[in-house]
């Protein structure tokens, strides 16, 4: 099975918010996932997302393709958190 790392798009209409999952690559956007590894809400100004890096490195590891997003997402909160 070839998983990847991906958003899930949730909210309702012109009020979008995204669950970070890993999910077979077959499956559609909005389908069943494996596992949620955080949120981003794109809406809000700052701090706007919230990812485990612990279940994500896991993940990659194991062989799973995050999308082009997700690994941003992930660069930045490893910056975030050598800050910290």
């Amino acid at each position: 099975m070839a998983a990847v790392i991906r958003l899930r798009r949730e909210g309702t209409k012109n009020r979008p918010f995204y669950r970070i999952v890993v999910t077979d690559k077959r499956a559609r956007r909005d389908g069943a996932f494996i596992e949620q590894l955080g949120t981003y809400d794109p809406l809000v100004e700052g701090d706007n997302f919230t990812i485990d890096l612990d279940k994500a490195d896991a993940w990659v590891g194991k062989g799973a393709q995050p999308s082009d997003k997700v690994a941003n997402l992930m660069k930045y909160a490893r910056k975030k958190a050598a800050k910290a």
